[in-house]
């Protein structure tokens, strides 16, 4: 309780702006967020619902927009799933172990965060084009990631793997091995002491991050496109879709896709907000 009251006494004694400027500066924030986040939102659903609610469940329920539904929630739980894994074995490794690359798996793992997604998306097609390193090989034996639902998996992976693994990293070099240890010296395996003391410890990180690379998962267009081929009703996500129904002048069931997926970022928000107050309960728990 003692640090809490310290924290709250700092965070007063920082406040030393004039209210005009206090004012000001809320007002500019809000301003923006208005014109930047909350209009085009309201745009999105207006558009949307303006030939009614027949019209906007209509383009829902067109076989292509089932179509670009189901892809984006496949490659999503796929991407996610893959993340997952790797984002709690890298952070186990980097924050429990010391071992020679540490700091260059690190870096790596910031990679996605700088280099663009459709850079990405040229990196696979280099890789399993009909022109790529291994496009003859693939092609010879009917396998076929590009314009298909792997090359879609593999580059949605690449650009949301940092989100995992970057939440968790933190939260484990704070917490320390002491735990683990103690658990280990009396006679726990380690499968058991991840199970019964690593993993309740991380456990509203791990959803944090899952959530974050979920929401990315589905918003992905850059590297979507670049691999999909663009093929209606087969491999074009949600934000494919979009773009294409939008380019056709099929305004409301362009709106319609956009609406769903503002919709589920909205869903996203709430989320992330009673994650983010479980994190730092935890944390306010731990400094007591």
């Amino acid at each position: 309780m003692t640090i809490n009251r310290i924290r709250s006494d700092s965070a007063h004694e920082a406040r030393t702006e004039p209210k005009f400027v206090r004012y000001t500066l809320i007002g500019v924030a809000v301003t923006f967020l208005t014109i930047f986040v909350v209009l085009p939102l309201v745009v999105v659903f207006t558009q949307a619902f303006s030939k009614g609610i027949s019209a906007y469940v209509g383009a829902l329920t067109e076989p292509e927009a089932l179509s670009a539904i189901r892809l984006t929630l496949v490659i999503a739980a796929i991407s996610v799933g893959i993340n997952l894994v790797f984002g709690v074995a890298a952070a186990w490794a980097i924050t429990k172990f010391d071992f020679p690359g540490k700091t260059f798996l690190v870096t790596l793992i910031d990679l996605p965060f700088s280099v663009s997604p459709v850079i990405s998306g040229l990196v696979f097609v280099l890789l399993f084009g009909a022109q790529g390193y291994f496009g003859t090989w693939l092609m010879a034996h009917g396998v076929q990631i590009l314009f298909a639902v792997p090359g879609i998996a593999m580059a949605t992976t690449f650009v949301t793997f940092p989100f995992v693994v970057r939440e968790l990293i933190p939260l484990m070099q704070e917490q320390g091995t002491q735990e683990e240890e103690a658990a280990i010296s009396l006679g726990a395996s380690g499968l058991r002491t991840f199970v019964r003391v690593t993993l309740p410890n991380i456990k509203w990180g791990i959803l944090y991050g899952v959530l974050l690379c979920n929401a990315r998962a589905m918003g992905e267009f850059g590297a979507v496109s670049v691999v999909s081929g663009h093929i209606r009703g087969e491999t074009n996500n949600m934000p494919l879709l979009v773009e294409i129904l939008y380019n056709e002048y099929q305004f409301v069931a362009s709106f319609a896709i956009a609406s769903l997926l503002a919709f589920l970022a909205l869903v996203t928000l709430i989320v992330k907000t009673i994650l983010e107050s479980h994190l730092e309960q935890g944390q306010l728990a731990r400094d007591d």
